[in-house]
């Protein structure tokens, strides 16, 4: 697949706009699709048309994390903080509808989302520690903003690989949709009716809400600039 082919928008009508992964065949990540990809977040973030996101994919599995053909964790740091940052941080409603394996890397698609909606038969882990690897500043800040504590444990420090009951179970997913139509029309549903709430008042919330997770990323981000902090996690 082309690269101008890895992102495709659709609109929906009522300021909804679908934002389509297309990396075929399952999402791998590397530094050009992540740097496409915060492009085309904040893109998104300062249009006043747009009114909430729904991320989709049309692959078998949503991502399956980083391409070990073309990339180590380590030397796409800066793309990976970037993308997800820009993500956890957009002033604009994102809902994700996820399905097959979302796993390591890939996993920040959904845990830097708003609302997630899963197919039955998804499933999620991040198993970097099983590889004998470690999360950059950003992706590690938002699990840590977002899961619990036992989460963390099952899913970063054992590699398990949980499915959608347990995954919402532990609260970073919401909706469970039996088939695939029902995947798509539940997060259409749940993206219009965020879309309708008040813009202004739902960035303000959202940027208080996420602000300590958001001001401590930057400042390590900032400090791993440094020549200070030569050899810090950021290297991974």
């Amino acid at each position: 697949m082309e690269r101008d082919e890895w992102l495709n928008r659709r609109t929906h009508g009522d300021g909804v706009v679908e934002l389509q992964l297309g990396r075929a065949p399952d999402n791998r990540l590397s530094g050009d699709f992540l740097r496409d990809f915060e492009h085309e977040i904040r893109a998104l973030s300062a249009d006043p048309e747009v009114r909430s996101i729904l991320l989709t994919s049309p692959f078998k599995d949503f991502s399956v994390g980083i391409d070990p053909e073309i990339e180590e964790p380590d030397s796409i740091a800066a793309e990976l903080n970037g993308a997800f940052l820009a993500l956890y941080a957009c002033p604009k409603p994102v809902v994700v509808a996820t399905l097959g394996l979302s796993s390591g890397a890939g996993m920040f698609f959904i845990l830097a989302s708003d609302l997630r909606v899963s197919h039955a038969r998804g499933a999620f882990e991040m198993i970097e520690v099983q590889q004998g690897k470690v999360f950059p500043v950003a992706l590690m800040e938002i699990a840590r903003a977002v899961l619990d504590t036992n989460t963390q444990r099952r899913l970063m420090l054992t590699g398990q690989r949980l499915g959608p009951i347990a995954a919402r179970n532990a609260q970073f997913i919401e909706i469970i949709a039996d088939d695939l139509q029902d995947l798509h029309g539940y997060a259409l549903k749940e993206a219009r009716k965020l879309a309708a709430l008040p813009q202004e008042a739902y960035a303000a919330i959202k940027r208080d809400l996420r602000a300590d997770c958001i001001a401590r990323i930057e400042s390590l981000l900032d400090g791993a600039l440094m020549p200070q902090a030569t050899g810090s996690r950021l290297a991974g």
